[in-house]
């Protein structure tokens, strides 16, 4: 642990450097709103600043106070977070405004004590809140704080014997502070534009003189990474069914990836997409380009199918579709969209719309032109499909 005096040193180099070359003007600073600020830290897990900003912004213009929020039916709140990931954080978002509701008069609890017991709130963002809307002196502990302390330091390890060593060091720093939210900003101010994970910028950094990364010439060492195991790789095969602007979609089971979002129907295998075609005589199928999305633990190669019902006034002439489909393909909006060869033809009739589809369970029609709450792969398959064929 370092001197008391170096301490104060490094809080001041710190706050001073906040004021001079901080951010400022993020959207959810300047305000002692719980609710604003709670938002943001949730947002922020996992997620750069400047991905968030415009979910920020439109999830509180729909949502501008914790009771509006509370009110709001789970259904309604997803299509706000789609496309942030990580979709547990938006179910305990919900559950969480409406406990404040239910259990605090719709006022978060001011101890972070008190916070760390509300749903997804964990201790950083605990202390957090506590210090940017009620002054409490609580240190915080993202990853761009962890970066900035390792690499001072020279903290070295990895997991909780690391953490450890890293919230002792942050609760050393903040005893008897009284500025703390210009400190806890100015942290994380400096991981994100200085003491960046790749090529830090340590000659604009008030911490340089001093920092154990920078003396030893050891930034890439810090914070030490354990040895990752390699990544596996799965595959899914999504059926991109459309009639017109209309597009089939399920909503996902509540646990697992993509929980409680709508997305396209599923297939393990090629064999499985075979089968399904030949037993859905009505429709017209596509390749298009498969792509990866890249998970925390494992990598999803999506091998997406456009199928189109048949309309009426084409019954029998299936054959005929996919030819008008080969030759469309070769204009640049099918190139945009990756479409390979068909895969095969398919005759019968015209699908009713009021009566289908029961291809999959819990499935249902949705009109493309509807903000829905979508996988961010998902969004990417049919925002460039409807872009390019029905110009939306």
């Amino acid at each position: 642990m370092v001197s008391h005096q170096s301490t104060i040193s490094f809080v001041k180099r710190i706050q001073t450097w906040q004021q001079q070359s901080g951010r400022h003007h993020l959207p959810w600073q300047n305000t002692h709103d719980a609710y604003l600020v709670w938002l943001s830290e949730i947002m922020l897990q996992q997620t750069q600043v400047r991905t968030v900003i415009p979910y920020y912004e439109r999830f509180i213009k729909r949502f501008p106070t914790v009771a509006d929020l509370a009110q709001a039916s789970q259904e309604e709140v997803m299509p706000y977070w789609a496309g942030l990931g990580y979709y547990a954080r938006a179910r305990n978002l919900h559950r969480c405004a409406q406990l404040v509701m239910q259990q605090h008069g719709g006022f978060f609890p001011q101890t972070p004590e008190e916070l760390a017991l509300l749903p997804g709130i964990g201790k950083s963002t605990a202390n957090a809140i506590a210090a940017f809307c009620f002054n409490a002196s609580t240190p915080i502990m993202d990853g761009n704080v962890k970066r900035v302390f390792s690499r001072f330091y020279g903290i070295t390890g990895y997991g909780a014997a690391m953490e450890k060593q890293l919230w002792q060091q942050a609760y050393a720093n903040v005893q008897g502070e009284t500025e703390i939210g210009r400190y806890n900003q100015g942290l994380m101010d400096l991981g994100s534009m200085v003491c960046t994970r790749t090529k830090p910028s340590c000659t604009a950094c008030p911490l340089q003189s001093d920092c154990y990364a920078y003396a030893h010439q050891a930034q890439a060492q810090f914070p030490e990474k354990k040895t990752k195991k390699a990544i596996p790789q799965r595959e899914t095969f999504m059926l991109v069914i459309q009639h017109g602007q209309q597009i089939l979609l399920q909503q996902r089971p509540a646990q697992g990836i993509w929980g409680g979002l709508l997305s396209l129907p599923e297939l393990a295998t090629q064999q499985e997409v075979n089968h399904w075609l030949a037993t859905h005589p009505h429709v017209s199928a596509l390749k298009m380009a498969s792509f990866e999305h890249i998970f925390s633990h494992y990598r999803l190669l999506i091998h997406p199918i456009l199928v189109t019902l048949c309309p009426s006034d084409e019954q029998h002439q299936g054959f005929v579709l996919q030819q008008e489909q080969a030759s469309l393909k070769k204009n640049a909006t099918m190139r945009n969209l990756g479409l390979q060869d068909s895969l095969l033809p398919y005759e019968i009739g015209s699908p009713d719309l009021n009566e289908q589809p029961c291809f999959f369970p819990k499935s249902h029609w949705y009109d493309c032109r509807q903000q829905l709450a979508l996988p961010s792969p998902v969004a990417k398959i049919i925002n460039g499909l409807y872009e390019g064929l029905c110009g939306v």
